[in-house]
């Protein structure tokens, strides 16, 4: 009597996607698993079962080959091995470890993707954080700078195994050199790293004098950092391989540059726009004046119209920040009305001759002023009504 097909197995239509045939084989395989139902013949025939099913319908070529010459064929297929259409060496599980470390590996402990004695000892290096002040042309243009940073390097006595010269570690007599050990809990068999060697395998009998047996001791290294132009505060420059040193051979980790700028005295920056204040003459606003001011990229004009009033903002377009991705910001002007101080007796004389000309038509030059009383005026009506 041949085998049920693996689509009514997993309960999967023949179109399912690869994600829905997964997610289905997730969901089964939890629910008939050994450690969730001991002693049940049943529920473990039916385990086995789905991991078959999975195993081909899981691999792409094998799915194809399965759909082709259908279940009988491609079972007379597998056991031929090699025959016409056949494959060599199939046994239907090849595909299910994979899968299913990576569905239980979180649940029992277990280390995914590969060999756990080999993930552990070739472990990558921690990454490392610095950071650095620069000015807002640093920022604007891009500067390189020299930095110190405390890092970890494999010891050059030992060459990094921790062991004493001329010897080398031995295997750990706890987990028997897999780095993992098994508790049982229950109907649950729980896989965890070992406490003796941290998962290594092996341990370190006679360690190196300078090390101390950690394999790495720590130096100050002088980098030298490129800050790109248009990095803006808070940013992060990568530099790869910068970072503290891997156990036993593995690649070190990362240095990561945060960015501090500092506050300027001028310009304050919001993206890629820059604003300022530009304080102006109470004659200059009156009559219109032309002023020069500083840019990041040198010094331009910039024409105050005539009856300008104190706080008008004025956009200079383009005069901002390029940014790294593309795009130019702009600069924008605030107007500040400077109100003169220190005045001598002649200066307040003049002030108080032209006050009294502006009182002959005060509306007409004041519709700020004009404006907020009219509203004082409506106010005080209501209240009083």
């Amino acid at each position: 009597m041949s085998k049920r097909n693996y689509y009514d197995i997993l309960g999967v239509a023949k179109g399912s996607s690869a994600d829905e045939i997964k997610k289905t084989y997730r969901r089964l395989a939890m629910k008939f698993h050994p450690d969730r139902n001991p002693n049940n013949k049943e529920a473990e025939s039916k385990f086995k079962e789905i991991q078959e099913a999975y195993a081909v319908l899981s691999d792409e070529k094998k799915r194809a080959l399965y759909d082709q010459l259908g279940h009988d064929g491609f079972e007379n297929a597998a056991k031929g091995g090699g025959g016409p259409g056949g494959f060599g060496g199939f046994n239907g599980f090849e595909n299910v470890g994979d899968i299913f470390g990576d569905i239980f590996g979180d649940i029992f402990g277990g280390a995914r993707g590969g060999d756990p004695r080999k993930r552990e000892r070739a472990e990558r290096g921690h990454d490392l954080i610095t950071n650095i002040r620069i000015r807002l042309e640093e920022a604007v243009h891009g500067t390189e700078s020299t930095i110190k940073v405390p890092q970890m390097v494999n010891c050059e006595e030992c060459g990094g195994t921790g062991s004493r010269k001329g010897t080398k570690p031995v295997t750990c007599k706890t987990c028997g050199g897999s780095g993992q050990v098994y508790i049982q809990q229950g109907f649950f068999s729980i896989q965890q790293t070992c406490h003796a060697c941290h998962g290594a395998g092996e341990v370190i009998s006679d360690p190196c004098h300078k090390c101390h047996g950690k394999g790495q001791t720590q130096i100050q290294k002088t980098l030298s950092v490129k800050i790109p132009a248009g990095v803006d505060d808070g940013d992060r420059v990568r530099l790869t391989g910068e970072g503290n040193a891997g156990y036993r051979g593995a690649p070190s980790g990362d240095l990561y540059v945060q960015i501090t700028v500092e506050p300027h005295k001028i310009f304050k920056r919001e993206g890629l726009d820059l604003y300022c204040d530009v304080p102006v003459t109470f004659v200059g606003a009156a009559l219109g004046e032309e002023y020069e001011i500083p840019t990041l990229e040198g010094k331009v004009k910039l024409k105050i119209p005539a009856e300008t009033q104190s706080g008008k903002m004025l956009r200079l377009a383009g005069k901002g920040i390029k940014g790294m991705r593309g795009g130019h910001g702009n600069l924008f002007c605030r107007v500040v009305v400077e109100t003169p101080i220190n005045l001598s007796s002649e200066q307040k004389e003049v002030l108080h001759k032209f006050d009294e000309l502006l009182s002959k038509d005060r509306k007409k030059h004041s519709p700020i002023a004009k404006g907020w009383f009219d509203a004082v005026k409506d106010f005080f009506g209501k209240l009083a009504g």
